[in-house]
């Protein structure tokens, strides 16, 4: 695991930090296990014992996120610095889409991923919070780029996969300059016909929000039953209020 030099931050009764020991560690990947499984029928084939493991966890820093009055674990989320991708081979994107295009980006481009967090605790601080963390951690290591996967539960038949396949399609054709990325198992995109009426969910809403944009067609993830949308972000693009937010204006 990359040492980051970064203390944390406290708000609305959650306390952001970064996992630096083993037994946070485990406590981590049991939220992860526990969270993908239950709201994604994720099937998890390399679990060890109830935990989410997979061999890019120990070159990831760990994000952690804990209830400030009884100390439990409700949040997270893991970054994959471009040092540490090139220790580890490669960052786990490159197992669903071809990152060809994103080459000129790879000195400056973070990989972030496993974002989960407790079903009691998805009211908002909890993300704003591991947000910030990244935002902090990204701007401290001189990062501009952040990349990660978005999934997309399947077990609607599709329907909010449509949607957010739609809003896709839009952004892409709205920004044709920035670059593109390619499923290496793509999700049949005619199965994505639905008009049924549905959210985008909430975690990609606050990507957009955010000023980040989905930069290419999804990959099929048959582990986790989901269509995974690749999200781009560069820290260039925030917006003024987030920047502030962010403590990097």
């Amino acid at each position: 695991m990359e040492l980051i030099d970064w203390a944390g931050v406290e708000a609305g009764g959650l306390t952001l930090s970064i996992a630096r020991t083993a037994d946070a560690l485990d406590a981590l990947q049991r939220l992860r296990f526990r969270v993908f499984t239950e709201d994604l029928g994720a099937h998890f084939p390399q679990a060890r014992d109830g935990r989410d493991v997979d061999r890019f966890d120990p070159w990831c820093v760990h994000f952690m996120v804990r209830d400030t009055a009884s100390q439990r674990v409700v949040g997270t989320y893991r970054m994959l610095t471009p040092e540490a991708a090139l220790r580890a081979g490669s960052y786990y994107s490159e197992s669903e889409f071809d990152l060809t295009p994103l080459n000129a980006l790879r000195p400056q481009l973070v990989e972030v991923g496993r974002s989960c967090i407790d079903a009691g605790f998805r009211h908002g601080t909890a993300i704003m919070l591991l947000w910030s963390g990244l935002a902090q951690v990204m701007a401290q290591g001189g990062y501009r780029y952040m990349l990660g996967c978005a999934s997309v539960s399947l077990r609607d038949g599709g329907v909010t996969a449509s949607e957010v396949w739609r809003r896709a399609q839009a952004l892409m054709a709205a920004h044709p300059e920035l670059p593109q990325i390619r499923p290496l198992h793509p999700y049949p995109l005619a199965r994505l016909d639905s008009t049924l009426p549905t959210r985008v969910p909430p975690l990609i809403k606050g990507y957009l929000k955010l000023g980040a944009t989905i930069c290419g067609a999804p990959a099929w993830d048959p582990d986790f039953h989901t269509a995974d949308f690749p999200i781009l972000l560069d820290l260039e693009w925030l917006d003024a209020r987030y920047r502030r937010h962010f403590g990097l204006a």
